[in-house]
């Protein structure tokens, strides 16, 4: 007589094909995402010439050059056709400030492809020196960046790959979660689901390694899968939003302009001192700031926009300003304060994700759970394999 099927045997097969399905996707984006945990500490190890000017026999002085005139020494070291579109300004003394040039081909297949080029270079502030310079495009933690974004392919070919195999590996936690859970508690279950038995057999001890490491970072691996779904889906972007705020989606941004003034004002104010003055007004506008990410305008009716960011490392928690190109006047100013429930947790997607939210605890807690994520593929397709293997 055949016995019957559970609902927990149905379940077991869904883990099972689920996580054999998009185990290698999961194993690959696991492991960039362990290497990249820590690439500012190990890129600061790296090179500190580029992030910390060196060491001065005078004090410097009382205040950092025009970021104009530190703009144009960026400008001479990327020459004339790689034009800047984002500058960082950090408020520290001994942070040298990063100019970067950027140009993407969204019409490329692959990640490489969709960047023209990607160049960063490093000011000291007080005396306009070059302290370095970064080729973005062929960075090592890029690349890494890249394969763990999409594949190394270009974002519309690759993000579905990788977001459809996080929402698999999502299911596959819960549904692992229920398969963990022991029909009844007793010493011998608690035993066999919170310990590994090293004296085992390789079968039991490959079991046991699926399982127990599985469990204990069930949670950093669920809060890791959930916010890169929200850089893959703007639905599950939709949704999070929805259940923080009872709103399918923000409120749409006023459109901003820049006022094209008559040629005789243009005459009086350059761009470059638009530009200075539109950081001051920043610097003023936010006190206490770590650093300063400026973009100049694009186009005629362009704006000036500036974000102020109250730590050095990480990007949630941010005002932004933008003021007018040909005035330097400040337009508007949208204040992390007044930002809704929702915005805040979407701003702090990727801080969370790995784990900088927390500061080095956390992001030791995302490497640890995201190297045991890599392992999940190896030992359940292991486990899969033995039983199939004992079976025949």
């Amino acid at each position: 007589m055949r016995k019957r099927r559970t609902l927990k045997y149905y379940i077991r097969q869904l883990h099972l094909w689920l996580g054999l399905a998009s185990g290698l996707v999961v194993f690959i984006v696991s492991i960039t995402g362990c290497l990249f945990v820590f690439q500012q500490e190990i890129s600061r190890a790296l090179h500190p010439e580029w992030y910390v000017v060196p060491s001065r026999t005078v004090p410097p002085p009382s205040a950092p050059l025009q970021l104009s005139r530190l703009r144009q020494s960026a400008q001479a070291a990327f020459g004339p056709d790689h034009p800047i579109n984002y500058m960082i300004a950090y408020a520290g003394q001994d942070r040298s400030w990063e100019f970067s040039s950027y140009q993407g081909n969204d019409s490329a297949f692959t990640s490489l492809g969709s960047i023209v080029y990607y160049q960063s270079v490093y000011v000291d502030p007080y005396t306009g020196a070059v302290v370095g310079k970064r080729d973005n495009k062929h960075d090592f933690f890029m690349i890494v960046k890249s394969i763990h974004w999409s594949l190394l392919l270009n974002t519309p070919y690759g993000q579905p790959i990788v977001g459809w195999s996080t929402l698999i590996f999502v299911i596959g936690l819960i549904t692992g979660l229920v398969l963990w859970w022991p029909k009844k508690w007793t010493s011998i279950t608690r035993a066999r689901s919170f310990k590994i038995k090293w004296k085992a057999s390789f079968r039991r001890v490959n079991y046991d390694l699926h399982n127990v490491p599985g469990f204990y970072s069930l949670l950093p691996a669920l809060i890791i899968g959930l916010t890169g779904l929200v850089f893959a889906f703007r639905w599950f972007t939709a949704f999070i939003y929805l259940i923080t705020t009872g709103s399918a989606s923000p409120a749409p941004e006023p459109d901003i302009k820049s006022k094209v003034a008559d040629s005789a004002f243009i005459r009086q104010t350059t761009v470059a001192d638009a530009l200075d003055k539109a950081f001051v007004l920043s610097q003023q506008e936010l006190p206490g700031c770590r650093r300063i990410a400026v973009a100049p305008a694009q186009g005629k009716e362009g704006v000036i926009s500036a974000r102020g960011y109250k730590d050095a490392e990480t990007f949630y928690g941010y005002d932004v300003l933008q003021f007018d190109q040909y005035s330097g006047r400040l337009l508007s100013h949208s204040k992390d304060s007044q930002k809704t429930a929702g915005q805040r947790l979407l701003d702090m997607n990727y801080d969370i994700h790995v784990g900088a939210i927390g500061g080095l605890t956390g992001k030791i807690i995302a490497f640890i759970a995201s190297l045991i994520c890599a392992s999940l593929p190896v030992t359940g397709f292991l486990v899969w394999r033995l039983k199939r293997k004992k079976t025949v």
